[in-house]
């Protein structure tokens, strides 16, 4: 096979011809080159440079701040009554009589209440059913004694339970519970209208009634954003005086931005709706929290 040869340089070489578009660019970068050269020497177009440089500077410092100050903080909550009672639980080393109801272990007053009347008369001394035998001054000690002895008894339950007596992990169980009960569906179903209907085609599918609720709803989206908002303010408060707790810093990062997935995701299954709107003003959550980058 005869070798191949390039015909194109040796004519370039024979002709002296070179693109006009080559020569053009060199002239431009040169000349772009020489301004250059030229206003890195001038001290006038320097200082002209600098001042429009500091300008924006301090406008793109501005609008930041004003960015930042129109969607809040993404990660501390506004004063709302649920989340004044959230912090009076967890930081308050006596719970106010308002929250004298909350005890410990998952246990109601009414509750409480009811298993000590039940043990008082299920151990209350018996009568003897001989009356003509019967020594009444023997009776009312024995019932004076069981009534001394409910009455320690009672005053040791309490202080228990009390969750004066309790630590942090069952204040956070305390409000956790709080969560549910307050966002739980059980509980908003029959408070909050339901959302927007979505534009269905008639021939689309038929979906079936879904079957009742059984039990409180603990595994929602609002329940957990919720809950998550009480840890968020649990590890919160505990980095004011701990700056230099980097793992609890980097566990309240990972909390705060899966809360603001949740959140995202509440917002647009709801379509922005009394549910969603619900949740953001009872945890006193601005556009922050789920809205854009969230850097901490």
């Amino acid at each position: 096979m005869p070798p191949r040869i390039s015909i194109q340089p040796s004519l370039k070489a024979l002709t002296g011809y070179t693109p006009l578009s080559n020569s053009i660019n060199t002239s431009v970068r040169a000349a772009s080159s020489k301004a250059g050269e030229r206003r890195k020497h001038d001290p006038f177009l320097m200082a002209q440079a600098r001042q429009r440089k500091a300008a924006n500077v301090s406008r793109q410092k501005v609008l930041a701040e004003e960015r930042e100050s129109s969607l809040g903080d993404p990660v501390k909550s506004q004063p709302t009554p649920f989340i004044l009672e959230m912090t009076a639980i967890q930081t308050d080393s006596n719970i106010s009589s308002s929250l004298a109801d909350d005890l410990n272990y998952y246990l109601k007053s009414n509750e409480l209440d009811a298993a000590l009347a039940f043990a008082k008369d299920l151990a209350e001394p018996l009568q003897n059913p001989d009356r003509n035998i019967a020594d009444p001054q023997a009776e009312r000690e024995r019932m004076e004694k069981h009534n001394q002895q409910h009455k320690n008894a009672q005053e040791a339950i309490s202080r228990i339970v009390n969750l004066n007596n309790g630590n942090t992990k069952d204040r956070v169980r305390l409000n956790i519970t709080k969560c549910i009960e307050t966002f739980g569906r059980h509980y908003t179903d029959s408070t909050l209208p339901p959302k927007p209907p979505g534009v269905t085609h008639p021939s689309g599918p038929v979906h079936p009634e879904r079957a009742p609720r059984i039990g409180p709803d603990t595994g929602s989206a609002e329940v957990q954003a919720a809950i998550l908002t009480v840890k968020i303010m649990n590890l919160s408060r505990h980095l004011e005086t701990a700056n230099k707790d980097k793992h609890n810093k980097r566990n309240l990062q990972l909390l705060v931005h899966k809360r603001q997935k949740l959140l995202q995701y509440v917002r647009r299954k709801e379509r922005g709706g009394p549910r969603w709107q619900h949740l953001m003003e009872t945890l006193g959550l601005s556009d922050a929290a789920w809205k854009g980058e969230v850097a901490l």
